[in-house]
């Protein structure tokens, strides 16, 4: 008998009422352990709040403003009192919740016996998914609406979480790690490991209920697959990371470019970017130069592109944001933004894998098999001023600064270590949400210009305000991001929206102060955006938690306010 949805949809009333993680994961584990084979995957991707598995690059594509309207139709209550309950709650699933339970409309799955399952949610998402072509808008709107009109109030809240992908019960994919270990009684650190392999923890717990510990332990890499990138650290200076590192450092420029996996098999090459998402169609003359230059029938390489001028001087970020977001009329944008690759490691080559190998020696086997392809400017050195000197040099190439990599390191996907650090001229860029907007005056009227930026709590899930900004963008980009913020607008107030959280920026700022105008104790003096990161999702912005560790370097040598937990 396949388990229904509700009661996945009230694992998930659990998980969002406690804080404690042991109770957490012992809820998930005993809910997964109960599971069929082919239920195991999509539940683990729903209670997530994802309607696929991380690697699957199928998307509903399905806007607020057709969700809401779908919620209108069904349950014919004044939006008003959706609203209200949004106000209450500032959660867009438990409105939604409400709305249903206040409807006096006959629920059509009261009408009917079996009750919405786990399978049949996901076969509804795949239904969504594949509609394409003429009227595909009208068809995915009725697919959804017959979804909701099955569903009860309680499955409404968190189809549409999934939905919209704020799923906000604070049980992150670590926890799920620990999770599916203990209800499969396979150790924490082998589900670490496989989830490396694969990049989706859903699709390790199929496994290890379909064929147990030996098949993960036998797991390599899947090409086309992408998994999550290592992460560095930010430090200070050159010296710092020599320290850290005990000696030689292996220095690299830091490129102002968007970083991207790619996979080759055969003839067949698919770039994915950092959130994992395909961006192949964007990047036509990279797919060429990889087919022509990589001398190995199978690879997962690493790299960064950057857009560049006609001289091969880099250009703004935001230039390459432009050909990211374009799968139409490439040739045209070709020739308007030219871009170039550089790699700098290699994971996996022809049966391969490299993950476990000193970072040295990756670099040594990528540069063997990447032909005129160049690899980022590097220079192995335990002298400072050496390395300082190479610093300036990268700046003055028009690059951010550098990356320091410790020479014996292992690649590490996911996590952010100390065995690699990023130096900066300045303050590390925080990257936030915007989660509210307001139209600006005088010429700006008619946008919204004014952005309210937020962090997020690791502990619930929640986006917590820590500032606001109207500086730092272009008028065009501030037209484009009106455009984007009216889509994923939930309700307006006077001139200020609240919206949906998705887009990421990244925000330069003075310091971090207290402040108890926010519901975090913290705010961002002097805060501007730098530029749009579309090239990563909001479960990647900066963490409270996070700014509260700058907050607290930031006062080694003189008195502060605590910040409140």
């Amino acid at each position: 008998m396949e388990t229904t949805f509700r009661e996945l949809a009230e694992l998930c009333e659990k998980l969002e009422s406690t804080t404690k993680r042991n109770l957490m994961v012992n809820l998930v584990s005993e809910f997964i352990k109960k599971l069929s084979v082919e239920e195991v995957e999509p539940a683990i991707s729903m209670i997530l709040g994802r309607p696929f598995p991380k690697w699957d690059q199928r998307t509903l594509e399905i806007s607020w403003a057709t969700i809401s309207s779908i919620i209108r139709k069904l349950t014919s209550l004044d939006w008003k009192f959706f609203l209200e309950s949004f106000n209450e709650t500032g959660d867009v699933g438990e409105a939604t919740r409400r709305v249903f339970e206040k409807s006096k409309m006959r629920r059509q799955s009261m009408l009917i016996e079996k009750p919405l399952t786990i399978l049949e949610v996901r076969r509804n998402f795949e239904e969504i998914a594949e509609v394409s072509g003429v009227r595909s808008r009208e068809k995915k709107e009725r697919l959804l609406e017959a979804l909701l009109g099955l569903a009860t109030p309680l499955e409404a809240k968190y189809i549409v979480k999934i939905l919209i992908g704020e799923m906000r019960t604070g049980f992150h994919e670590g926890l799920m790690e620990l999770a599916v270990a203990k209800a499969f009684g396979i150790p924490h650190e082998i589900i670490q490991q496989a989830t490396m392999m694969r990049g989706d923890i859903g699709e390790v717990a199929f496994i290890a209920k379909k064929e147990g510990r030996e098949a993960l332990l036998k797991l390599e890499f899947k090409i086309f697959h992408p998994i999550k990138p290592m992460l560095a650290q930010m430090t200070e200076n050159v010296e710092k990371a020599i320290k850290e590192h005990g000696g030689k450092t292996a220095f690299e420029y830091k490129l102002d470019g968007a970083r991207i996996q790619i996979h080759k098999s055969g003839n067949t090459v698919r770039i994915f970017s950092r959130r994992l998402t395909e961006v192949t169609e964007s990047l036509p003359e990279i797919i060429e130069l990889v087919r022509k230059e990589v001398r190995a029938k199978e690879a997962i390489l690493e790299g960064e592109v950057i857009a560049v001028d006609e001289k091969g001087k880099p250009l703004p970020f935001q230039h390459l944001m432009r050909r990211f977001r374009r799968i139409r009329q490439i040739e045209d944008i070709k020739k308007a933004i030219p871009v170039k690759l550089y790699l700098f490691d290699a994971l996996y080559i022809d049966g391969e894998n490299l993950i476990g190998l000193p970072y040295i020696e990756r670099r040594r086997k990528l540069a063997d098999i990447t032909g005129n392809i160049p690899l980022t400017k590097q220079i192995v050195t335990d002298n400072v001023d050496e390395a300082e000197a190479f610093f300036r040099e990268a700046i003055e190439a028009g690059h951010e600064g550098l990356l320091a990599k410790k020479l014996d390191s292992p690649y590490t996907p996911g996590i952010r270590g100390k065995k690699w650090f990023k130096i900066k001229t300045s303050l590390e860029p925080l990257d936030l949400v915007i989660v509210a907007a307001e139209y600006g005056y005088g010429r700006r009227h008619a946008w919204l210009s004014d952005y309210y930026l937020a962090a997020r709590d690791e502990e619930t899930g929640e986006f917590l305000i820590v500032g606001k900004t109207f500086k730092g963008l272009t008028d065009k980009e501030i037209v484009e991001m009106t455009e984007r913020l009216k889509k994923l607008t939930i309700r307006r107030e006077a001139r200020r929206v609240i919206v949906i959280p998705k887009i990421v920026v990244e925000v330069a700022y003075n310091e971090i102060q207290r402040s108890p105008k926010y519901k975090c104790g913290m705010a961002l003096r002097f805060a501007r955006i730098t530029r749009i990161r579309d090239d990563k999702s909001p479960e990647e912005a900066d963490t409270i938690q996070r700014l509260k560790e700058i907050y607290e370097s930031q006062f080694k040598h003189k008195a502060k306010w605590k910040i409140e937990p």
